[in-house]
């Protein structure tokens, strides 16, 4: 849609519904009590993963300032990194906090505003403002969220050891 079409409405409101789709389901596994191990996993690669894709695009369409989509993209690779590197290592897996929740909300929000706000889309000029309403405190959490990791990992990796 964005790079073929050059329809940058349509892909934001694809990515903006892919974005919501986080927050559904995660609300139906806890409401409907399906919570598994395997999708505290898979919903945060799931998210990094949405994030990574919708950045370079984005960075390559021009719709995001590129210090925003790096400095996201540098953050999400860090995290990403960091729990491959613990898990091999033996740490126990380290659950998501309310403030990488909420960075990540942040962020599934701020890149689909950034890509209407340069759209033709009804309204563009109130996404673009959207975008950094919900973009600079999203990378602010982000990076906040990701500081607080580090305490965590290094227990995590303690109690893996320690079960061993």
């Amino acid at each position: 849609m964005l790079f073929g079409g050059s329809n940058r409405t349509d892909a934001a409101l694809l990515l903006g519904a892919l974005g919501a789709t986080d927050w559904v389901d995660g609300w139906f596994a806890r409401r409907f009590n399906q919570v598994t191990d395997l999708g505290k996993i898979l919903d945060p690669t799931a998210d990094r993963l949405l994030l990574l894709v919708a950045a370079f695009s984005l960075i390559i369409d021009g719709s995001v300032p590129w210090w925003f989509a790096v400095a996201a993209l540098i953050r999400e690779g860090l995290v990403g990194l960091g729990a491959l590197v613990l898990a091999a290592l033996g740490a126990r897996r380290i659950e998501v906090t309310w403030w990488g929740k909420t960075a990540t909300f942040s962020l599934l929000w701020a890149f689909p505003c950034f890509l209407a706000g340069q759209s033709t889309a009804f309204a563009h000029e109130w996404f673009a403002v959207a975008a950094w309403i919900f973009g600079i405190p999203g990378l602010v959490i982000a990076w906040w969220s990701a500081a607080g990791y580090l305490p965590e990992a290094q227990q995590a990796l303690r109690d893996g050891r320690a079960n061993k």
